[in-house]
């Protein structure tokens, strides 16, 4: 297989400058896109493993670093999801004081900077999270009706509060194909929130694809994470690939 290109640039965002990596299939575009919003521990060499296996795909994806209104480039270390390291709380201050609403207006700029982008596509996009981005990842959906063609969130975080506009009542009001996985051991992505996530789409007559793994836990996902689950992960690409294919083609 060919490996995909990939790119690193400066992108205005809504608050100031950010890192953004850009992979998509090499030749000659565009390509559907793929918004890759980060995790928690932040942008790391793992998620662009991720972005270039779905670049590989046929999609150009693109991973904005969330966290870059605490400086250009910042990173989190990688014992930043140990709960006894110093970090860790970092990283805790860091997501928590990231709202939907600068998610959703970094994106508007993200958009402004790929709609001149040649590899870009942005007629044709999917938006993916998982963690504290799964919740993003469904807003843009709604946030972006005739762009957003799918939307996927694994162990999304937040997904179903009391609020109007929680995330699981935008995904369900939302046209394109939705896709959510809630491991069945996270606490702090509880499975029971699968079923207030159906509830809501029952409401409006749409169908979404939505799962609980069984027997794993919050970051079955990621390779370097020791709750990683090949299996589980493995099923959850295979989804992806198959939502992100069938609705942006």
């Amino acid at each position: 297989m060919t490996a995909p290109a990939a790119t690193d640039s400066v992108v205005p965002l809504s608050d100031g400058p950010a890192d953004v990596h850009l992979a998509h299939p090499a030749g000659a575009g565009p390509w559907p896109v793929l918004i890759f919003y980060m995790d928690a521990p932040g942008i790391r060499g793992e998620l662009h493993r991720m972005a270039h296996r779905f670049a590989a795909a046929g999609f150009c994806v693109v991973l904005p670093n969330l966290f870059y209104r605490a400086g250009l480039g910042f990173r989190l270390p990688p014992d930043c999801t140990n709960p006894a390291a110093p970090s860790h709380h970092h990283m805790i201050e860091l997501f928590m004081n990231l709202s939907v609403p600068q998610v959703m207006a970094d994106t508007t700029a993200l958009l402004h900077w790929l709609d001149t982008h040649p590899a870009a596509d942005v007629s044709r996009i999917g938006t993916l999270g998982y963690c504290m981005s799964g919740r993003y990842a469904l807003a843009a959906a709604k946030g972006w009706p005739q762009q957003v063609r799918a939307a996927a969130s694994i162990y999304g975080t937040g997904l179903v509060t009391e609020e109007t506009d929680s995330p699981h009542r935008l995904a369900a009001a939302a046209p394109g194909d939705i896709y959510v996985a809630f491991a069945e051991l996270d606490q702090h992505a509880p499975a029971a929130h699968a079923v207030p996530m159906r509830q809501a789409f029952h409401a409006t007559g749409k169908e979404a694809d939505i799962e609980v793994l069984p027997g794993v836990d919050h970051g079955f996902g990621f390779p370097e994470r020791a709750t990683y689950d090949e299996q589980a992960s493995e099923h959850v690409w295979g989804k992806l690939l198959a939502l992100f294919q069938r609705s942006l083609s």
